[in-house]
């Protein structure tokens, strides 16, 4: 038998060989079996054939144990790093309780880091990557109505010019091809005031109008009851109701039963009156105020009667389900053919419509994708500020186990079994900080999905699911291993000579981590410099925004909605015209009220558009000529704080058979009698027959604060019965007037008059600004943490070095070195850093701010003072953060710091 080659007796110090091992033990076996033939008498060659022969297939049975090997050698393997893995997290374990004060703060910052970023992920998750809630959402189509697609008009045009006739609506749904159907909702669902009598007091209901394909086409279906039949969809027919889930729980109590019975229900100032049968009740998981309305609150459903609309002009919003293989642009094109070609069949449509198409999650939350992504960005940053602050006080702490880590390599532990125990340190503190952290998400989210203040679309729908867990759970191993590899890596890569003969105080390892501990400060500092500039821009735009001239004031103002009989000939707008007149005279007669008057529309609410054209002047074809319009009675604009430039107020002398009276705004002026005094002169507006101008009034801010105002007219609701709603406005002297005494006055005039609550004007503004408000408040606060947190990283660096220096200083002050003096080098060291990070910060800014230049409001990108403000908090919060250690470094007693090692 053949000795073993020498070689082969060191090759396993490298590792396993399963094939030569295998290979070996068969050769050992044939070797002695051809050894035990020659023995009884076998020539060699006759001896070894034997041998091999009895083995039989030598290849088979070689591979057959190579692979018993290799699946041994596996399990060997995973057991043994199970083993290790173990070991290390009880090392961890041990060492972490050992060190509680640099545990606590280590999960806290890390649970702050991961909370933020999981509740953003929450509220991007919820308005941009998770479909709508309905099933097969991505093939549910957005159409955008108007007479051509300058974004200038239909911004002009309020909602008149985003929504269809019911002709429209109704040709488009026979004549296509593209969609499996096409459904509508009446956009202007204030224009019919719903009021539930007989359970409990008057209540006053907000109700949509819907198609009768509403639901089915959405693919919703009633959680008690049924949908709308066709019957109670059409004038005369059945009224019937379909309660939201909300209102069912509140109003009815959950009760089953409730379907099938009747409740008393009037509508203001025409339709529905008297008993309505419910007949379904919708899902919880069915929020239209969401999707559609963001922060409306729907109590009910009723079927739109399309006959009754069809002489209104635009008032429906159109929803469209693809067919299976369809695309958008598809659509879109049948539709850019279908519009033209439907209006040559109809000379009598007022508008060559145009529709431009888009899924309908981007018609809800498309307009914030670019916020949405900046608030992503930002939180982004904060994590790896927490991860470059927590390589820090790592570096901080392993510096200290120098010779721990030298040692263990000493003894034979290899630089990967030292990186992986580091690592595992990291990840167990971001587990915990990542279940710390997802707590505090849940507690952000469920807060904002409750808050009906901010006006953010599927806003109420947002909730922490599986997505923002699996999230969570991806950001806890990234941020593991991004503030531990570094770590990791500089200290398993220690020198062992210099390491073991190092002191106590551990100097040498001390100096040659504090350059690059410095480093990662300078790259926080930069971090947090562009968070300040980002949330300084958005902070000054939003400021810009809150500044802008109203129009109105809404301090000292409320609205309420009131009950508003139907006027359908001049004795009926004649005789609502005297209620009107009576109910403002008695709330003007209350304690404190200041004036007093009505309007269908409030401004940035809901609003539509009537046509506008002055007398005598030439108008071309394709002109705009629309104008929004506000029904109002005398004292609204006295009530609402508007300032009239030219002319006179609304009287109640201004009856039905007087010619009509118009009070237009300064846009209105500007477009329609350019360079002269509109006053006396006469338009087209609200009847065949000319309006007189009788008064101009300052603009107002009718859709947003950030929009230029459009032209504007506002009719006497005493000359014209076209009113959406009615809503009281009371302004008071000093403080809001009492709500309960406003609706007893009403009642002493019209006992079923509902209760509604007051809505103070400034909820309006607030309404309006509060996606930006929302924006810039979670900025602000991710920048505010993201500077303190710098100025941790600051502190601790400063901090450790004044420990590792304290011989230094000691030395120095026994040398003569003054209190002051040594302060002032540390305060330098901190300035230097602060000064580094503030530079590269600065450039980085720039970049940013462009990119949020879209989102800025009358702000420039390069706005010195946000950039000034950053820099000078900067260096405030550093010198803040070196001052202490300085201070402490100057209390060092020289013979002290002489005596220590």
């Amino acid at each position: 038998m053949k000795k073993t080659p020498i070689w082969r007796r060191y090759d396993r110090l490298l590792g396993q060989d399963n094939k030569a091992d295998i290979k070996a033990e068969l050769r050992f076996h044939i070797d002695c079996k051809i050894d035990e033939l020659i023995a009884c008498g076998w020539r060699p060659e006759a001896a070894r054939k034997e041998a091999e022969q009895q083995f039989g297939n030598i290849l088979a049975v070689q591979r057959a144990g190579e692979r018993i090997g290799e699946h041994m050698e596996r399990r060997r393997r995973i057991t043994d790093y199970i083993a290790e893995c173990q070991q290390d997290t009880r090392y961890t374990l041990r060492t972490l309780a050992k060190n509680p004060a640099f545990t606590a703060i280590a999960v806290l910052v890390l649970a702050l880091g991961v909370g933020v970023n999981a509740a953003v992920f929450s509220v991007v998750n919820t308005m941009l990557l998770r479909p709508l809630p309905f099933p097969q959402a991505q093939q549910l189509v957005w159409f955008r109505a108007g007479k051509s697609f300058d974004a200038k008009i239909r911004a002009a045009g309020g909602l008149s010019a985003d929504t269809y006739t019911v002709d429209v609506y109704r040709e488009f749904q026979r004549n296509n091809r593209s969609f499996q159907d096409v459904t509508a909702y009446q956009t202007f669902y204030g224009s019919l005031q719903y009021k539930m009598t007989g359970v409990g007091e008057p209540r006053q209901l907000d109700a949509v109008e819907v198609a009768g394909n509403f639901f089915p086409m959405l693919g919703v279906t009633p959680a008690l009851g049924r949908n709308f039949t066709n019957e109670e969809t059409l004038k005369g027919g059945r009224p019937a109701a379909i309660l939201s889930y909300y209102f069912w729980k509140t109003q009815f109590a959950g009760d089953p039963g409730v379907i099938g019975r009747t409740v008393e229900i009037n509508t203001s100032p025409a339709g529905v009156n008297g008993p309505v049968t419910i007949v379904g009740v919708l899902p919880a998981s069915f929020d239209f105020g969401a999707v559609f309305s963001p922060g409306k609150k729907v109590d009910l459903f009723v079927p739109v009667v399309m006959d009754y609309w069809k002489t209104w002009g635009n008032t429906l919003a159109m929803v469209g389900r693809l067919k299976p293989g369809v695309t958008e642009a598809q659509a879109q094109d049948e539709a850019n053919r279908l519009f033209p070609l439907m209006k040559t069949q109809h000379q009598d449509w007022y508008y060559d419509y145009a529709s431009d198409l888009s899924t309908l999650k981007d018609h809800v939350a498309g307009k914030l994708r670019r916020s949405l992504v900046v608030l992503w960005c930002a939180v982004g940053l904060i994590l790896l500020i927490v991860c470059v602050n927590l390589s820090n006080l790592q570096l901080s702490r392993a510096a200290t186990r120098g010779k721990e880590f030298a040692m263990r390599r000493a003894l034979g532990a290899g630089r990967g079994r030292l990186i992986r125990q580091l690592l595992t340190e990291s990840l167990i503190l971001s587990a915990a900080g990542s279940v710390l952290g997802f707590g505090f998400a849940y507690a952000i989210v469920y807060e904002l999905a409750h808050q009906s203040s901010i006006s953010l679309p599927l806003l109420a729908t947002m909730h922490v699911d599986l997505e923002s867990l699996a999230w969570t759970l991806l950001i806890a191993i990234a941020t593991g291993i991004l503030f531990g590899l570094a770590p990791a890596l500089r200290m398993s890569g220690v020198n062992l000579q210099e390491a073991i003969k190092d002191n106590a105080s551990g100097m040498a390892a001390g100096r040659s981590h504090e350059r690059f501990r410095s480093t990662l400060v300078i790259s926080e500092v930069a971090l947090a410099c562009v968070l300040l500039v980002g949330a300084g821009l958005l902070l000054r735009s939003f400021l810009r925004v809150l500044d802008v001239d109203l129009g109105f004031k809404p301090a000292h103002a409320v609205a309420m909605q009131i009950d508003l009989p139907p006027a359908n000939n001049n004795d009926q707008l004649i005789q609502r015209t005297n209620i009107l007149k009576a109910e403002i005279d008695k709330v003007s007669a209350l304690p404190g009220v200041q004036a007093v008057g009505v309007t269908d529309l409030l401004p940035l609410d809901r609003n539509r558009e009537w046509g506008l054209e002055s007398d005598g002047r030439y108008h071309a074809k394709d002109a705009d000529r629309g104008a929004l319009v506000y029904l109002v009675t005398p004292g609204y604009l006295q009530a609402m704080g508007m300032r009239l430039v030219a002319g006179r107020d609304f009287t109640w002398h201004d009856a039905p058979s007087d010619q009509h009276v118009l009070i237009i705004n300064q846009a209105a002026a500007r477009r329609e009698w350019p360079g002269e005094d509109p006053v006396g002169k006469l338009a087209h507006a609200t009847s065949k027959n000319s309006d007189r101008i009788i008064g101009v009034v300052a603009d107002v801010r009718e859709s947003s604060l950030e929009q230029e105002s459009s032209p504007t007219i506002y009719v006497p609701m005493t000359q014209n019965s076209d009113v959406e709603g009615a809503n009281l406005i009371v302004r008071s002297l000093d403080s809001i007037v009492n709500q309960a005494e406003v609706l007893a006055a009403l009642r002493s005039l019209n006992p079923s008059q509902p209760a509604s609550e007051f809505r103070p004007l400034r909820t309006l503004v607030d309404h309006s600004v509060s996606p930006r408000r929302f924006f810039v408040l979670l900025v602000t606060i991710f920048a505010t943490l993201g500077i303190l947190l710098a100025a941790l990283g600051i502190y601790g660096v400063i901090s450790y070095s004044i420990t590792q220096k304290t011989q230094e200083i000691g030395v120095r002050m026994a040398l003569g070195a003054t209190t002051g003096r040594v302060q002032r080098d540390v305060l330098w060291q901190t300035l230097r850093m602060a000064l580094a990070g503030l530079a590269l910060g600065t450039v980085a800014s720039l970049g940013v701010a462009r990119l949020i230049a879209s989102l800025l409001f009358d702000t420039s990108p390069w706005d010195p003072v946000a950039y000034v403000a950053m820099a000078a908090s900067l260096i405030a919060i550093a010198l803040l953060s070196g001052y202490l250690p300085a201070r402490r470094a100057s209390r060092i007693h020289p013979m002290q710091a002489l005596r220590s090692n």
